[in-house]
């Protein structure tokens, strides 16, 4: 279900961006909390706060990943230095990405598991549940690290939620 993990972004025309926003989320436990008020007030500018629990969700899995998972404890952090995660938000008329920036070079890792009641290991199970699809690939260029993204299906203004096609 959750696999193949490895994928670049659905084609989107950049161009066709109307509108993005990003932040620089320290390496502590609490930018998981500065993410979501990012993204409450991204997406009440944007109109779209009628998506804010999903995309909330997936934010908050995506954030806490990256700093459980990309950010070792005992990596050093110099003063001045640029928090090492970063959160983007970009909307096109139809779509809303959220993609999360991290330093680690490993691929995300799912887990398998049927107790639904442990209290992490399930954070890529929400994010492939709420979201439209997912995947990550490494940065390009001498940036290291990789990305981390989710994609959500927007309705068209007028569209009824629950029109048939």
């Amino acid at each position: 279900m959750l696999e193949p993990l490895r994928q670049g972004l659905p084609p989107l025309d950049p161009a066709a961006v109307s509108d993005a926003a990003s932040c620089a989320l320290p390496a502590r436990y609490e930018a998981v909390g500065d993410a979501r008020r990012f993204t409450r007030g991204t997406l009440d500018q944007w109109d779209l706060s009628d998506r804010f629990d999903d995309v909330c969700l997936v934010v908050s899995e995506l954030v806490t990943n990256a700093l459980r998972h990309a950010l070792p404890a005992n990596t050093p952090r110099l003063p001045g230095q640029e928090p090492p995660v970063r959160l983007h938000l970009m909307r096109w008329t139809e779509r809303l990405v959220c993609a999360v920036r991290d330093p680690s070079e490993e691929s995300p890792v799912t887990r398998e598991t049927d107790d639904f009641s442990a209290e992490s290991g399930r954070g890529l199970f929400l994010v492939d549940s709420f979201s439209d699809g997912w995947g990550w690939h490494p940065m390009a260029g001498g940036l290291g690290g990789k990305v981390v993204w989710a994609l959500f299906r927007l309705q068209r203004a007028g569209e009824c939620p629950h029109s048939a096609d």
